[in-house]
C-alpha cells in the first residue's frame, strides 16, 4: 500500500468523521437522542478527549480537569506526528499493506478526534440545552486546546433489569454496549485490532 493511497484514505476517513461530528454539533442538542433502530441510536455526548465516551475525571484526581485536559491534546498532538513518521517510514520501506493500512487508520482517527480538541471549542457555541452555532459572534465554548470530542454511536444492544440476587451488580441496569463513540474511535479501534489478530502479517518482513 503506497503513501498516496493511505493519504487518500486518511482524508476519505476525516471528512467522513467531521462531517458527522459537525451535522450532529449544529443538529442536534446535548443529550439529544434519535432512536434509528431498537439496538442503535444516534445519542450526542461531548468528551474532554478519551476515547469511546471516557472522561478525563475518570482518571485523573491529583489535578484539575482543565490541566489534565491541556495535558492530554499536547499529548495527542504530539503522539500524531510520530504516528505519522510511522506511517511515512513504512511505507517507505514498502511494509506489509494490513500494517500500512492499520497505521493509516489509527492516524485518521487520532487526527480525527485531535481537531476536535483543538479547535471545536473556538469554532462552535455550547451545545446545552440548545443547538450550538458554527463561529458564534460571541465567541466558542471555550479557547483553544479545550475543545471537547463529539460521540453519537450508541449501540444499547442489551437492557435489563439483573435481579436483586445477582452477584456486585444485582437490582441494577444493564447495559451493553454502554460506550458512546464516533467515526475517528472506530477507524483508531479497527486500526489496534488488525495488528493484534494479524499481527505476523502486519510485522513480516515480506510485503503483502
Amino acid at each position: 500500500m503506497s503513501l498516496k493511497k493511505s493519504i487518500l484514505l486518511i482524508i476519505l476517513v476525516l471528512l467522513i468523521d467531521q462531517i458527522s461530528k459537525i451535522y450532529i454539533k449544529t443538529h442536534f442538542a446535548l443529550h439529544e437522542s434519535v432512536d434509528v433502530f431498537s439496538w442503535f441510536k444516534i445519542y450526542f455526548i461531548e468528551n474532554d478527549g478519551m476515547a469511546w465516551g471516557t472522561k478525563i475525571s475518570d482518571f485523573t484526581s491529583f489535578i484539575s480537569d482543565r490541566s489534565a485536559k491541556t495535558i492530554l491534546t499536547v499529548f495527542r498532538v504530539i503522539a500524531i506526528f510520530g504516528i505519522g513518521y510511522w506511517l511515512y517510514d513504512a511505507t517507505k520501506k514498502k511494509s506489509s499493506s494490513i500494517l500500512i493500512l492499520a497505521i493509516a487508520l489509527i492516524f485518521s482517527g487520532a487526527l480525527g478526534n485531535i481537531i476536535d480538541s483543538v479547535f471545536y471549542g473556538v469554532l462552535f457555541g455550547d451545545s446545552m440545552g440548545q443547538v450550538a452555532s458554527f463561529m458564534p459572534e460571541v465567541g466558542g465554548y471555550d479557547s483553544l486546546l479545550h475543545g471537547r470530542v463529539v460521540d453519537m454511536l450508541y449501540f444499547p444492544l442489551v437492557e435489563i433489569d439483573l435481579p436483586e440476587w445477582f452477584p456486585f451488580y444485582g437490582g441494577k441496569r444493564f447495559n451493553f454496549f454502554e460506550p458512546v463513540f464516533n467515526i475517528a474511535d472506530m477507524a483508531i479501534s479497527t486500526g489496534f485490532i488488525m495488528l493484534i489478530v494479524f499481527n505476523k502479517q502486519a510485522f513480516s518482513k515480506k510485503p503483502i
